[in-house]
């Protein structure tokens, strides 16, 4: 008994000593990680000359009133300083500040202050909307205490991390947490890949840094969840996407990113099947814009696009930042499934900040009904040449426009004056054409219909549709 009592005290002080062997050490304090990289992080005001117009009666109407919208033009314009707060990080000694876009943006005057006493001002070398980004340079010559970057790549989800900003005004502020997911997508931009952390973020934290436990930073804080604090979820640019934009906002005060020229959407399992695909993966091809690195390359709408430079492309959303982040002019090979096999296309990249993509697209003009597609239960009249013009769509495009969806339409999720211009990969060039494909579809087993559109905002996309 006495031996078995042993072994099974010398199991788990084994055990105890091999799991901590292999855990990392909680820390019992931030203070000196904290103490080393404060001077590095900064508060930053702006100052906006903002337009109101002063009441010119000695009353207020009341909210919501139709008094209110009436006279709102009338009275004196009265201009006022209107003041904002944020939070940045030095990276060179020089004074190069980095923060949030949306912290200085429409700014006339920035000041940035420093250890929490100096203050100096800054000019805007580059700013990226896109990715949320600004580059700043403190007017002067003194020398300062930068931080450097770390890889974000190799932070995982439950490392401790520590954000340092200034929220509410208050100055150099800590706080913990852990990194509680990757690659959170929230709707922002079209090149969202944040890191979700639970450490305390709030209003006035933008732009500022959050660090892990080697001092490096990984991520530039940038939201929160929450309208008017920190609940424990706040998200994070990370550095590895962050770096590239830098280094170009500080060489030539933009970006210069890869462009493709396609407009894509998500292969969905209706998609997939009707493709003979093996699983919904990829980034299937709605439109390709004339003239662009695609139309080039003979990248056609209903390619679907597997792989990009060698990267596999598992969802439609990886796509635009593998590209982003490619050097314009690169020629790279992209792998496509076309007709049901696997197809290699060599595309010489263009550059997205010159494109027609930056480009916003004409409205649409409501049309009347004509005839019912009972399979669908969409009622269509036919495209003519003067809806080809009014929505600049490309020539010799043909088929039929949706002028009204039933409630229990397998398509009641489009809208009307959306444009049907293809049916299993034919193109449709009458109703009739349309009806007939539905029929056959329905007879089949699978009862599954591709069919591609225009949208109201003139964006092709295929769609897959299950048939009752």
């Amino acid at each position: 008994m006495k031996k078995y009592f042993k072994f099974i005290l010398f199991f788990f002080v084994t055990f105890s000593i091999s799991f901590t062997g292999n855990a990392k050490d909680i820390p019992s304090s931030f203070a000196d990680l904290a103490e080393r990289v404060m001077p590095s992080v900064v508060n930053i005001s702006t100052t906006t000359t903002v337009t109101t117009q002063a009441n010119p009666f000695p009353f207020e109407f009341p909210p919501g009133s139709p008094f209110e919208d009436m006279f709102k033009d009338f009275g004196t314009p009265q201009k006022r300083k209107s003041s904002a707060l944020g939070s940045g990080f030095i990276i060179d000694e020089k004074g190069i500040v980095i923060t949030n876009n949306h912290v200085i943006q429409g700014a006339e005057d920035i000041l940035v202050r420093v250890n929490g006493d100096k203050e100096y001002k800054a000019k805007v070398l580059g700013a990226d909307p896109g990715m949320d980004i600004a580059v700043l340079k403190m007017e002067t010559d003194e020398k300062f205490v930068p931080v450097k970057f770390g890889d974000s790549d190799k932070a995982r989800i439950g490392d401790w991390v520590i954000a340092i900003g200034n929220p509410f005004g208050f100055g150099g502020t800590v706080t913990s947490g852990i990194i509680s997911a990757r690659n959170r997508s929230i709707g922002l931009s079209r090149y969202e890949d944040f890191i979700q952390t639970d450490a305390s973020i709030n209003v006035g934290n933008s732009g500022g840094p959050l660090f892990n436990m080697d001092g490096d930073v990984i991520g530039i804080n940038t939201a929160i969840l929450g309208p008017s604090g920190s609940i424990g979820i706040g998200f994070s640019i990370p550095s590895n996407n962050a770096k590239r934009v830098i280094s170009q906002l500080i060489e030539f005060g933009e970006t210069k990113r890869g462009w493709l020229g396609v407009r894509i959407q998500y292969v969905t399992s209706e998609i997939a099947q009707v493709e003979k695909l093996d699983k919904p993966r990829g980034a299937l091809v709605a439109s390709v814009a004339d003239g662009s690195p695609s139309d080039a390359a003979g990248i056609k709408p209903g390619d679907i696009i597997l792989e990009f430079d060698g990267k596999l492309i598992n969802e439609m959303s990886e796509l635009p930042k593998i590209v982003a982040a490619t050097d314009v002019g690169k020629k790279v090979k992209v792998k496509i499934w076309r007709n049901q096999r696997e197809v290699m296309k060599d595309i010489i990249l263009g550059r997205l900040e010159t494109s027609s993509d930056f480009k916003s697209e004409g409205k649409v003009t409501q049309k009347p009904k004509t005839n019912k597609i009972e399979g669908l239960k969409v009622s269509v009249r036919l495209l003519d040449k003067k809806d080809v013009l009014e929505r600049k769509l490309p020539k010799g495009t043909t088929g039929v426009v949706i002028t009204e969806i039933d409630k229990d339409s397998p398509l009641n999720y489009l809208e009307v004056n959306n444009i049907i211009v293809e049916a299993q990969k034919k193109k449709i060039n009458t109703i009739g054409d349309l009806k007939n494909i539905v029929k056959m579809t329905l007879r089949s087993s699978e009862k599954t219909l591709l069919i591609a559109i225009y949208n109201n905002q003139n964006q092709r996309r295929y769609i897959g549709v299950k048939l009752n």
